[in-house]
């Protein structure tokens, strides 16, 4: 089997088997694109002809090109799917990549916006959608239940009406691989989905089919996007954190953090986010040490 082909089986493979995020299949997609276009140029075209010199060679050309280590993990981890799943179908007799190593991973703290300056955002979004339109109010609301929650950026675009318990504070969120959950919400973000719902008839056009159940909504009447949820929290946060891009997971980081600053235990979080494994959680502890050294060295007189 072609290279080519035998990568776009696995794709699907990741998608309808494995049930992968669109966003994750779409990296493991682009990544062994790039590795067959290498491929082709030393004339190998066929599965079985990749060898561990080549996947050597093509990590090697990332790392010359700059891409950072965890871009090239995540490719020795997509060369390593590939030829495993390649393995037990019987596409290839052996796996080349048992022996391809993956540069170690640093740890980078996430940047985490101060609970006090969120506040003060949090108000100024209330303001504006108290005398505002329907985007106005969703924008709020999107706004608190980000924060409110620490749900993912594509859990709050699956959102659908039903999903919502307004008397019990709690939302359903369907997270990585079609994993379901319970996550309560505080006060805040039940009083900025009350004040967003009864004006969200305005944004239903009737013109996209799944947008009917969903509960947000976008300008032209679809499902609310991920990219435009992104623009707005980089639009409202990002000055808060002195950066020009911030990304939705900014409100996630915030949410982690500022738990665990308040008293909350690593296993609650983990679940309130949805981490498969406790060691994904662990980061924000490193973050909310770094917070209280870094009061400590201001405050204590023998710091």
């Amino acid at each position: 089997m072609l290279l080519t082909e035998a990568s776009e089986a696995f794709a699907h493979h990741l998608g309808d088997v494995r049930r992968l995020s669109p966003a994750t299949v779409r990296a493991y997609r682009a990544d062994l694109r790039d590795l067959a276009a290498l491929a082709a140029t030393r004339g190998v075209t066929a599965l079985t002809d990749v060898d561990l010199e080549l996947l050597r060679e093509w990590l090697w050309h990332a790392s010359e090109r700059g891409d950072a280590r965890s871009t090239l993990a995540r490719r020795t981890a997509t060369a390593r799917a590939l030829f495993s799943w390649a393995l037990e179908t019987g596409l290839v007799p052996t796996d080349p990549s048992l022996r391809l190593t993956a540069p170690k991973r640093a740890r980078t703290l996430p940047r985490v916006a101060p609970s006090a300056a969120l506040a003060e955002v949090m108000e100024r979004s209330a303001a504006e959608a108290a005398d505002g339109d329907a985007i106005s109010r969703r924008d709020h609301a999107v706004l608190e239940l980000l924060y409110g929650s620490g749900i993912r950026v594509s859990e709050l675009c699956g959102i659908d009406i039903d999903d919502i318990d307004q008397q019990r504070g709690v939302v359903r969120v369907v997270g990585k691989g079609d994993r379901e959950r319970v996550v309560p919400f505080g006060a805040p973000a039940r009083r900025a989905l009350q004040a967003y719902l009864p004006v969200r008839p305005a944004l239903l056009t009737g013109t996209a089919p799944d947008a009917h159940g969903a509960l947000f909504l976008g300008a032209r009447g679809g499902r609310l996007s991920p990219r435009v949820v992104h623009r707005l929290v980089s639009r409202r946060i990002g000055p808060v954190m002195g950066a020009e891009n911030v990304g939705a997971h900014a409100l996630r980081h915030a949410a982690a953090t500022h738990l665990l600053d308040g008293g909350a235990d690593l296993r609650s979080v983990q679940e309130l986010l949805g981490h498969a494994s406790l060691g994904t959680t662990q980061i924000y502890t490193h973050v909310s040490s770094e917070r209280l050294a870094a009061v400590y060295r201001l405050a204590h007189p023998r710091a």
